[in-house]
Protein backbone atom coordinates (compact mmCIF):
# COMPACT_ATOMS: atom_id res chain seq x y z
CA UNK A 1 0.00 0.00 0.00
CA UNK A 2 2.93 2.37 0.61
CA UNK A 3 3.62 2.38 -3.12
CA UNK A 4 0.39 4.34 -3.60
CA UNK A 5 1.66 7.26 -1.50
CA UNK A 6 3.42 9.21 -4.29
CA UNK A 7 0.44 8.96 -6.65
CA UNK A 8 -1.63 11.89 -5.27
CA UNK A 9 1.39 14.08 -6.01
CA UNK A 10 2.85 12.46 -9.12
CA UNK A 11 -0.39 11.82 -11.05
CA UNK A 12 -1.58 15.47 -11.02
CA UNK A 13 1.91 16.68 -11.96
CA UNK A 14 2.08 14.29 -14.91
CA UNK A 15 -1.47 15.28 -15.79
CA UNK A 16 -0.46 18.95 -15.72
CA UNK A 17 2.32 18.30 -18.22
CA UNK A 18 0.00 16.29 -20.45
CA UNK A 19 -2.83 18.84 -20.38
CA UNK A 20 -0.36 21.57 -21.32
CA UNK A 21 0.66 19.53 -24.37
CA UNK A 22 -3.04 19.02 -25.16
CA UNK A 23 -3.84 22.74 -25.13
CA UNK A 24 -5.20 22.51 -28.68
CA UNK A 25 -7.43 19.55 -27.78
CA UNK A 26 -9.75 20.93 -25.07
CA UNK A 27 -12.03 17.88 -24.85
CA UNK A 28 -9.13 15.50 -24.24
CA UNK A 29 -7.54 18.04 -21.92
CA UNK A 30 -10.67 18.13 -19.77
CA UNK A 31 -10.91 14.33 -19.78
CA UNK A 32 -7.30 13.97 -18.63
CA UNK A 33 -7.87 16.43 -15.79
CA UNK A 34 -10.97 14.62 -14.57
CA UNK A 35 -9.25 11.21 -14.77
CA UNK A 36 -6.23 12.48 -12.81
CA UNK A 37 -8.30 13.89 -9.97
CA UNK A 38 -10.64 10.89 -10.00
CA UNK A 39 -7.63 8.61 -9.66
CA UNK A 40 -6.27 10.76 -6.83
CA UNK A 41 -9.57 10.46 -4.97
CA UNK A 42 -9.54 6.67 -5.38
CA UNK A 43 -5.99 6.42 -4.01
CA UNK A 44 -6.89 8.71 -1.11
CA UNK A 45 -9.81 6.49 -0.12
CA UNK A 46 -7.58 3.41 -0.15
CA UNK A 47 -5.00 5.17 2.02
CA UNK A 48 -7.67 6.26 4.51
CA UNK A 49 -8.94 2.70 4.88
CA UNK A 50 -5.40 1.41 5.34
CA UNK A 51 -4.47 4.11 7.89
CA UNK A 52 -7.67 3.56 9.87
CA UNK A 53 -7.26 -0.23 10.03
CA UNK A 54 -3.50 -0.68 10.27
CA UNK A 55 -1.93 2.64 11.24
CA UNK A 56 0.17 5.18 9.32
CA UNK A 57 1.35 4.31 5.81
CA UNK A 58 4.97 5.34 5.23
CA UNK A 59 7.15 5.47 2.12
CA UNK A 60 10.86 6.32 2.06
CA UNK A 61 11.29 8.12 -1.26
CA UNK A 62 14.17 6.74 -3.31
CA UNK A 63 14.75 3.96 -0.81
CA UNK A 64 16.56 6.28 1.61
CA UNK A 65 15.15 5.52 5.07
CA UNK A 66 14.20 8.21 7.57
CA UNK A 67 15.61 10.38 8.95
CA UNK A 68 18.16 10.65 6.13
CA UNK A 69 15.73 10.55 3.21
CA UNK A 70 12.42 12.15 2.39
CA UNK A 71 9.38 10.28 3.71
CA UNK A 72 5.74 10.49 2.78
CA UNK A 73 3.35 9.65 5.62
CA UNK A 74 -0.40 9.05 5.52
CA UNK A 75 -1.80 8.72 9.01
CA UNK A 76 -5.53 9.08 9.64
CA UNK A 77 -5.39 12.88 9.67
CA UNK A 78 -3.41 13.19 6.44
CA UNK A 79 -5.46 10.53 4.65
CA UNK A 80 -8.76 12.11 5.72
CA UNK A 81 -7.62 15.54 4.52
CA UNK A 82 -6.49 13.95 1.27
CA UNK A 83 -9.90 12.35 0.68
CA UNK A 84 -11.85 15.55 1.32
CA UNK A 85 -9.49 17.75 -0.71
CA UNK A 86 -9.55 15.31 -3.64
CA UNK A 87 -13.35 15.17 -3.64
CA UNK A 88 -13.63 18.95 -3.50
CA UNK A 89 -11.05 19.60 -6.23
CA UNK A 90 -12.80 17.10 -8.50
CA UNK A 91 -16.21 18.74 -8.02
CA UNK A 92 -14.77 22.21 -8.58
CA UNK A 93 -13.02 21.00 -11.73
CA UNK A 94 -16.34 19.72 -13.12
CA UNK A 95 -17.93 23.05 -12.21
CA UNK A 96 -15.19 24.97 -14.01
CA UNK A 97 -15.62 22.81 -17.11
CA UNK A 98 -19.32 23.70 -17.16
CA UNK A 99 -18.55 27.37 -16.68
CA UNK A 100 -15.91 27.35 -19.42
CA UNK A 101 -18.35 25.84 -21.90
CA UNK A 102 -21.02 28.41 -21.12
CA UNK A 103 -18.64 31.36 -21.43
CA UNK A 104 -16.26 30.46 -24.22
CA UNK A 105 -17.85 27.69 -26.19
CA UNK A 106 -17.24 24.00 -26.62
CA UNK A 107 -14.08 24.21 -28.74
CA UNK A 108 -12.17 27.02 -27.06
CA UNK A 109 -8.98 25.65 -25.42
CA UNK A 110 -8.32 26.42 -21.77
CA UNK A 111 -4.56 26.60 -22.09
CA UNK A 112 -3.56 27.61 -18.56
CA UNK A 113 -6.34 26.65 -16.17
CA UNK A 114 -6.17 22.85 -16.29
CA UNK A 115 -2.38 22.44 -15.96
CA UNK A 116 -2.22 25.02 -13.19
CA UNK A 117 -5.18 23.53 -11.35
CA UNK A 118 -3.56 20.10 -11.38
CA UNK A 119 -0.30 21.57 -10.05
CA UNK A 120 -2.33 23.15 -7.24
CA UNK A 121 -3.85 19.75 -6.42
CA UNK A 122 -0.38 18.16 -6.35
CA UNK A 123 0.88 20.83 -3.96
CA UNK A 124 -2.03 20.33 -1.58
CA UNK A 125 -1.48 16.56 -1.59
CA UNK A 126 2.26 16.95 -1.01
CA UNK A 127 1.62 19.23 1.98
CA UNK A 128 -0.72 16.69 3.57
CA UNK A 129 1.67 13.77 3.01
CA UNK A 130 4.92 15.51 3.92
CA UNK A 131 6.93 13.75 6.62
CA UNK A 132 9.47 16.51 7.12
CA UNK A 133 9.31 20.29 7.51
CA UNK A 134 11.15 21.13 4.30
CA UNK A 135 8.91 18.91 2.18
CA UNK A 136 5.93 20.62 3.84
CA UNK A 137 7.47 23.92 2.73
CA UNK A 138 7.85 22.55 -0.80
CA UNK A 139 4.18 21.53 -0.81
CA UNK A 140 3.17 25.05 0.21
CA UNK A 141 5.32 26.58 -2.51
CA UNK A 142 3.92 24.30 -5.22
CA UNK A 143 0.33 25.20 -4.38
CA UNK A 144 1.19 28.89 -3.93
CA UNK A 145 2.94 29.11 -7.31
CA UNK A 146 -0.16 27.65 -8.95
CA UNK A 147 -2.45 29.92 -6.96
CA UNK A 148 -0.58 33.02 -8.17
CA UNK A 149 -1.57 32.10 -11.72
CA UNK A 150 -5.15 31.12 -10.89
CA UNK A 151 -6.00 34.21 -8.86
CA UNK A 152 -5.00 36.50 -11.74
CA UNK A 153 -6.66 34.53 -14.55
CA UNK A 154 -8.04 36.90 -17.16
CA UNK A 155 -5.57 39.63 -16.30
CA UNK A 156 -8.19 42.25 -15.39
CA UNK A 157 -7.10 45.32 -13.47
CA UNK A 158 -9.00 44.26 -10.33
CA UNK A 159 -7.59 40.75 -10.34
CA UNK A 160 -4.04 41.96 -10.88
CA UNK A 161 -4.36 44.50 -8.06
CA UNK A 162 -5.85 42.14 -5.49
CA UNK A 163 -3.69 39.29 -6.74
CA UNK A 164 -0.60 41.40 -6.07
CA UNK A 165 -1.62 41.74 -2.43
CA UNK A 166 -2.13 38.00 -2.22
CA UNK A 167 1.30 37.33 -3.77
CA UNK A 168 3.09 39.71 -1.38
CA UNK A 169 1.42 38.22 1.70
CA UNK A 170 2.08 34.67 0.52
CA UNK A 171 5.76 35.37 -0.13
CA UNK A 172 6.08 36.98 3.30
CA UNK A 173 4.57 33.94 5.01
CA UNK A 174 6.82 31.64 2.98
CA UNK A 175 9.89 33.62 4.02
CA UNK A 176 8.87 33.31 7.67
CA UNK A 177 8.26 29.58 7.21
CA UNK A 178 11.65 29.08 5.56
CA UNK A 179 13.37 31.06 8.31
CA UNK A 180 11.58 28.88 10.86
CA UNK A 181 12.74 25.74 9.05
CA UNK A 182 16.32 27.00 9.16
CA UNK A 183 16.12 27.78 12.87
CA UNK A 184 14.64 24.36 13.62
CA UNK A 185 17.44 22.66 11.71
CA UNK A 186 20.07 24.78 13.44
CA UNK A 187 18.66 23.84 16.84
CA UNK A 188 18.06 20.12 16.25
CA UNK A 189 20.08 18.99 13.23
CA UNK A 190 17.06 17.42 11.53
CA UNK A 191 13.83 18.32 9.74
CA UNK A 192 12.16 14.92 9.88
CA UNK A 193 8.93 15.40 11.83
CA UNK A 194 9.17 12.11 13.73
CA UNK A 195 12.76 12.79 14.76
CA UNK A 196 11.90 16.37 15.67
CA UNK A 197 9.22 15.00 18.01
CA UNK A 198 12.05 13.37 19.94
CA UNK A 199 14.71 16.07 19.76
CA UNK A 200 12.64 19.19 20.41
CA UNK A 201 11.77 17.90 23.88
CA UNK A 202 15.46 18.19 24.84
CA UNK A 203 15.74 21.88 23.95
CA UNK A 204 15.47 24.67 26.55
CA UNK A 205 11.92 25.93 27.01
CA UNK A 206 12.68 29.39 25.63
CA UNK A 207 14.19 27.99 22.43
CA UNK A 208 11.24 25.65 21.90
CA UNK A 209 8.78 28.50 22.39
CA UNK A 210 10.65 30.70 19.92
CA UNK A 211 10.61 27.98 17.26
CA UNK A 212 6.93 27.27 17.93
CA UNK A 213 5.93 30.93 17.60
CA UNK A 214 7.98 31.32 14.41
CA UNK A 215 6.18 28.44 12.72
CA UNK A 216 2.80 29.50 14.14
CA UNK A 217 3.23 32.98 12.69
CA UNK A 218 3.93 31.59 9.22
CA UNK A 219 1.03 29.14 9.35
CA UNK A 220 -1.37 31.69 10.85
CA UNK A 221 -0.86 33.96 7.84
CA UNK A 222 -1.58 31.07 5.49
CA UNK A 223 -4.64 30.03 7.53
CA UNK A 224 -5.95 33.63 7.71
CA UNK A 225 -6.06 33.77 11.50
CA UNK A 226 -6.88 37.21 12.93
CA UNK A 227 -5.12 39.67 12.96
CA UNK A 228 -3.25 38.21 9.97
CA UNK A 229 -6.38 37.73 7.85
CA UNK A 230 -7.02 41.19 6.34
CA UNK A 231 -5.64 40.10 2.96
CA UNK A 232 -8.23 37.37 2.35
CA UNK A 233 -11.56 39.23 1.92
CA UNK A 234 -9.95 41.54 -0.65
CA UNK A 235 -8.14 38.83 -2.61
CA UNK A 236 -10.52 35.88 -2.95
CA UNK A 237 -13.78 37.48 -4.23
CA UNK A 238 -12.24 38.91 -7.41
CA UNK A 239 -11.02 35.57 -8.79
CA UNK A 240 -13.18 33.37 -11.06
CA UNK A 241 -15.85 31.42 -9.13
CA UNK A 242 -14.12 27.99 -9.31
CA UNK A 243 -10.82 29.50 -8.20
CA UNK A 244 -12.41 31.36 -5.30
CA UNK A 245 -14.24 28.20 -4.25
CA UNK A 246 -11.17 25.95 -4.18
CA UNK A 247 -9.08 28.63 -2.48
CA UNK A 248 -11.72 29.14 0.20
CA UNK A 249 -12.18 25.44 0.75
CA UNK A 250 -8.57 24.24 0.70
CA UNK A 251 -5.77 26.78 0.88
CA UNK A 252 -6.51 28.13 4.34
CA UNK A 253 -7.13 24.58 5.59
CA UNK A 254 -3.63 23.54 4.55
CA UNK A 255 -2.44 26.21 6.98
CA UNK A 256 -4.77 24.85 9.65
CA UNK A 257 -3.49 21.33 8.96
CA UNK A 258 0.10 22.54 9.44
CA UNK A 259 -0.88 24.10 12.78
CA UNK A 260 -2.54 20.86 13.93
CA UNK A 261 0.43 18.76 12.83
CA UNK A 262 3.14 20.89 14.43
CA UNK A 263 1.25 21.71 17.62
CA UNK A 264 0.53 18.04 18.35
CA UNK A 265 3.65 16.31 17.03
CA UNK A 266 6.39 18.88 17.63
CA UNK A 267 5.13 21.14 20.42
CA UNK A 268 2.71 19.14 22.58
CA UNK A 269 3.43 20.99 25.81
CA UNK A 270 0.70 23.58 25.33
CA UNK A 271 2.99 26.60 25.78
CA UNK A 272 1.07 28.62 23.19
CA UNK A 273 -2.43 27.40 24.08
CA UNK A 274 -3.50 30.64 25.80
CA UNK A 275 -2.34 32.69 22.81
CA UNK A 276 -4.14 30.38 20.41
CA UNK A 277 -7.37 30.67 22.41
CA UNK A 278 -7.23 34.45 22.32
CA UNK A 279 -6.65 34.62 18.55
CA UNK A 280 -9.30 31.92 18.00
CA UNK A 281 -11.90 33.98 19.81
CA UNK A 282 -10.92 37.19 18.00
CA UNK A 283 -10.93 35.38 14.64
CA UNK A 284 -14.46 34.10 15.23
CA UNK A 285 -15.97 37.37 16.44
CA UNK A 286 -14.15 39.89 14.24
CA UNK A 287 -14.66 37.73 11.15
CA UNK A 288 -18.38 37.34 11.60
CA UNK A 289 -18.85 41.04 12.41
CA UNK A 290 -17.12 41.77 9.12
CA UNK A 291 -19.60 39.46 7.38
CA UNK A 292 -22.54 41.30 8.94
CA UNK A 293 -21.37 44.54 7.32
CA UNK A 294 -21.10 43.16 3.76
CA UNK A 295 -23.51 43.68 0.87
CA UNK A 296 -21.82 41.35 -1.63
CA UNK A 297 -22.22 37.58 -1.37
CA UNK A 298 -18.59 36.76 -2.19
CA UNK A 299 -17.15 39.22 0.32
CA UNK A 300 -19.67 38.07 2.93
CA UNK A 301 -18.65 34.45 2.44
CA UNK A 302 -14.98 35.49 2.62
CA UNK A 303 -15.55 36.96 6.07
CA UNK A 304 -17.45 33.86 7.26
CA UNK A 305 -14.49 31.83 5.98
CA UNK A 306 -12.15 33.81 8.23
CA UNK A 307 -14.56 33.63 11.16
CA UNK A 308 -14.95 29.87 11.14
CA UNK A 309 -11.20 29.29 11.05
CA UNK A 310 -11.46 30.35 14.68
CA UNK A 311 -13.44 27.22 15.56
CA UNK A 312 -10.61 25.02 14.31
CA UNK A 313 -7.93 26.96 16.21
CA UNK A 314 -10.13 26.74 19.31
CA UNK A 315 -10.12 22.93 19.09
CA UNK A 316 -6.34 22.85 18.67
CA UNK A 317 -5.79 25.24 21.60
CA UNK A 318 -7.71 23.00 23.99
CA UNK A 319 -4.95 20.37 23.69
CA UNK A 320 -7.38 17.54 24.42
CA UNK A 321 -8.47 14.55 22.39
CA UNK A 322 -12.05 15.85 22.32
CA UNK A 323 -10.92 19.29 21.17
CA UNK A 324 -8.68 17.90 18.43
CA UNK A 325 -11.40 15.52 17.28
CA UNK A 326 -13.87 18.38 17.03
CA UNK A 327 -11.34 20.53 15.17
CA UNK A 328 -10.62 17.80 12.60
CA UNK A 329 -14.34 17.15 12.10
CA UNK A 330 -14.93 20.87 11.64
CA UNK A 331 -12.13 21.15 9.08
CA UNK A 332 -13.77 18.40 7.01
CA UNK A 333 -17.18 20.07 7.34
CA UNK A 334 -15.91 23.55 6.53
CA UNK A 335 -13.90 22.54 3.46
CA UNK A 336 -17.07 21.08 1.96
CA UNK A 337 -19.59 23.73 2.97
CA UNK A 338 -17.51 26.83 2.29
CA UNK A 339 -16.57 25.54 -1.16
CA UNK A 340 -20.23 24.84 -1.88
CA UNK A 341 -21.32 28.34 -0.92
CA UNK A 342 -18.78 29.95 -3.23
CA UNK A 343 -19.93 27.69 -6.07
CA UNK A 344 -23.50 28.82 -5.36
CA UNK A 345 -22.31 32.43 -5.49
CA UNK A 346 -20.89 31.65 -8.92
CA UNK A 347 -24.28 30.26 -10.02
CA UNK A 348 -26.01 33.39 -8.72
CA UNK A 349 -23.58 35.52 -10.74
CA UNK A 350 -24.20 33.32 -13.79
CA UNK A 351 -27.98 33.69 -13.42
CA UNK A 352 -28.27 37.31 -12.31
CA UNK A 353 -25.02 38.82 -13.51
CA UNK A 354 -24.07 40.03 -10.04
CA UNK A 355 -23.52 38.92 -6.45
CA UNK A 356 -24.35 42.38 -5.06
CA UNK A 357 -27.27 41.90 -2.69
CA UNK A 358 -28.60 45.35 -3.58
CA UNK A 359 -29.24 44.14 -7.13
CA UNK A 360 -30.68 40.73 -6.29
CA UNK A 361 -34.10 39.48 -5.29
CA UNK A 362 -36.66 36.80 -6.05
CA UNK A 363 -34.14 34.11 -6.94
CA UNK A 364 -36.14 31.47 -5.07
CA UNK A 365 -39.05 32.19 -7.40
CA UNK A 366 -37.21 32.40 -10.72
CA UNK A 367 -34.62 29.69 -9.89
CA UNK A 368 -35.99 27.45 -7.11
CA UNK A 369 -33.23 24.84 -7.47
CA UNK A 370 -30.66 27.56 -6.92
CA UNK A 371 -32.54 28.53 -3.77
CA UNK A 372 -32.27 24.99 -2.44
CA UNK A 373 -28.58 24.79 -3.32
CA UNK A 374 -27.97 27.92 -1.23
CA UNK A 375 -30.31 27.21 1.66
CA UNK A 376 -28.96 23.78 2.62
CA UNK A 377 -25.25 24.65 2.94
CA UNK A 378 -26.06 28.07 4.43
CA UNK A 379 -28.03 26.48 7.26
CA UNK A 380 -25.28 23.89 7.60
CA UNK A 381 -22.66 26.60 7.99
CA UNK A 382 -24.81 28.36 10.58
CA UNK A 383 -24.98 25.20 12.66
CA UNK A 384 -28.70 24.51 12.42
CA UNK A 385 -29.58 20.99 13.70
CA UNK A 386 -29.17 18.30 12.54
CA UNK A 387 -26.53 19.32 9.99
CA UNK A 388 -22.83 18.55 10.33
CA UNK A 389 -22.13 22.17 11.19
CA UNK A 390 -24.24 21.81 14.32
CA UNK A 391 -22.56 18.53 15.24
CA UNK A 392 -19.06 19.94 14.72
CA UNK A 393 -19.78 23.07 16.76
CA UNK A 394 -21.43 20.99 19.48
CA UNK A 395 -18.36 18.74 19.72
CA UNK A 396 -16.07 21.76 20.04
CA UNK A 397 -18.25 23.52 22.61
CA UNK A 398 -18.56 20.34 24.68
CA UNK A 399 -14.78 19.97 24.59
CA UNK A 400 -14.46 23.56 25.79
CA UNK A 401 -16.87 22.96 28.67
CA UNK A 402 -15.01 19.78 29.65
CA UNK A 403 -11.68 21.61 29.61
CA UNK A 404 -12.98 24.24 32.02
CA UNK A 405 -11.19 27.44 32.95
CA UNK A 406 -11.87 31.09 32.08
CA UNK A 407 -10.50 31.11 28.53
CA UNK A 408 -12.30 27.95 27.33
CA UNK A 409 -15.57 29.32 28.73
CA UNK A 410 -15.02 32.64 26.95
CA UNK A 411 -14.38 30.69 23.74
CA UNK A 412 -17.59 28.70 24.26
CA UNK A 413 -19.47 31.99 24.46
CA UNK A 414 -17.66 33.40 21.42
CA UNK A 415 -18.41 30.24 19.44
CA UNK A 416 -22.10 30.42 20.33
CA UNK A 417 -22.29 34.10 19.39
CA UNK A 418 -20.50 33.45 16.10
CA UNK A 419 -22.92 30.66 15.25
CA UNK A 420 -25.92 32.91 15.91
CA UNK A 421 -24.46 35.74 13.83
CA UNK A 422 -23.69 33.26 11.04
CA UNK A 423 -27.35 32.28 11.08
CA UNK A 424 -28.23 35.98 10.90
CA UNK A 425 -26.04 36.67 7.83
CA UNK A 426 -27.23 33.49 6.09
CA UNK A 427 -30.86 34.47 6.74
CA UNK A 428 -30.15 37.99 5.52
CA UNK A 429 -28.75 36.70 2.22
CA UNK A 430 -31.74 34.39 1.87
CA UNK A 431 -34.29 37.13 2.60
CA UNK A 432 -32.69 39.69 0.29
CA UNK A 433 -31.38 37.64 -2.65
CA UNK A 434 -33.89 34.81 -2.72
CA UNK A 435 -37.09 35.79 -0.92
CA UNK A 436 -37.88 39.46 -1.62
CA UNK A 437 -39.45 40.63 -4.87
CA UNK A 438 -37.20 40.43 -7.94
CA UNK A 439 -34.82 43.32 -8.65
CA UNK A 440 -33.40 44.47 -11.97
CA UNK A 441 -30.71 41.78 -12.19
CA UNK A 442 -33.04 38.86 -11.54
CA UNK A 443 -35.97 40.28 -13.48
CA UNK A 444 -34.07 40.04 -16.76
CA UNK A 445 -34.82 37.13 -19.12
CA UNK A 446 -33.95 33.78 -17.58
CA UNK A 447 -30.44 32.47 -18.17
CA UNK A 448 -30.19 28.71 -18.31
CA UNK A 449 -27.59 27.55 -15.82
CA UNK A 450 -25.09 25.05 -17.28
CA UNK A 451 -26.04 21.56 -16.16
CA UNK A 452 -22.47 20.62 -15.27
CA UNK A 453 -22.12 23.63 -12.96
CA UNK A 454 -25.39 22.79 -11.25
CA UNK A 455 -24.54 19.08 -11.06
CA UNK A 456 -21.15 19.71 -9.48
CA UNK A 457 -22.73 22.02 -6.90
CA UNK A 458 -25.43 19.44 -6.18
CA UNK A 459 -22.69 16.86 -5.68
CA UNK A 460 -21.02 18.98 -3.00
CA UNK A 461 -24.37 19.71 -1.34
CA UNK A 462 -24.98 15.95 -1.23
CA UNK A 463 -21.48 15.43 0.17
CA UNK A 464 -22.24 17.93 2.91
CA UNK A 465 -25.45 16.07 3.75
CA UNK A 466 -23.51 12.80 3.75
CA UNK A 467 -21.27 14.23 6.46
CA UNK A 468 -24.42 14.62 8.56
CA UNK A 469 -25.68 11.11 7.87
CA UNK A 470 -22.24 9.58 8.46
CA UNK A 471 -21.32 11.84 11.38
CA UNK A 472 -21.03 8.89 13.77
CA UNK A 473 -18.42 6.96 11.76
CA UNK A 474 -16.66 10.22 10.87
CA UNK A 475 -16.40 11.16 14.54
CA UNK A 476 -14.92 7.70 15.19
CA UNK A 477 -12.22 8.42 12.61
CA UNK A 478 -11.52 11.91 13.94
CA UNK A 479 -11.41 10.64 17.54
CA UNK A 480 -8.90 7.93 16.58
CA UNK A 481 -6.87 10.46 14.63
CA UNK A 482 -6.91 12.87 17.58
CA UNK A 483 -5.84 10.14 20.00
CA UNK A 484 -2.92 9.21 17.73
CA UNK A 485 -1.94 12.86 17.41
CA UNK A 486 -1.95 13.34 21.16
CA UNK A 487 0.09 10.20 21.85
CA UNK A 488 2.54 10.80 18.94
CA UNK A 489 3.77 7.20 19.33
CA UNK A 490 2.04 5.63 16.29
CA UNK A 491 3.45 8.30 13.96
CA UNK A 492 6.99 8.17 15.36
CA UNK A 493 7.14 4.35 15.39
CA UNK A 494 5.84 4.12 11.83
CA UNK A 495 8.42 6.56 10.50
CA UNK A 496 11.32 5.51 12.75
CA UNK A 497 10.79 1.83 13.49
CA UNK A 498 14.31 1.63 14.90
CA UNK A 499 13.69 4.56 17.22
CA UNK A 500 16.40 6.85 15.80
CA UNK A 501 17.28 9.57 18.30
Amino acid sequence: MSRLLPLPVVVPLLGAALTLLLAARPRIQRLVSVLCLGGTLTVALLLLVQAYRHGPVVLAVGGWPAPVGIVLVADQLAALMLVVSSAVTLCVLLYSIGQGRSETGETTPVVIFHPTYLVLSAGVSNAFLAGDLFNLFVGFEILLAASFVLITLGGTETRIRTGSTYVVVSILSSMLFLAGVGLVYAATGTLNLAQLAQRLDDLPGGVRLTLELMLLLAFAIKAAVFPLSAWLPDSYPTAPAPVTAVFAGLLTKVGVYAIIRTETLLFPGGQADALLMVVAGLTMVVGILGAVAQSDMKRLFSFTLVSHIGYMIFGVALSTVAGLSGAIFYVVHHITIQTTLFLVAGLVEERAGSTDLRRLGGLARVAPLLGVLFFVPAMNLAGVPPFSGFLGKLGLLQAGVEAGGPLPWVLVGAGTLTSLLTLYVASRVWNIAFWRSPRLATAEPAVRLPSLMVGATMGLVAFGLALTVLAGPLFDVTADAAADLRSRTPYVRAVLPGGAP
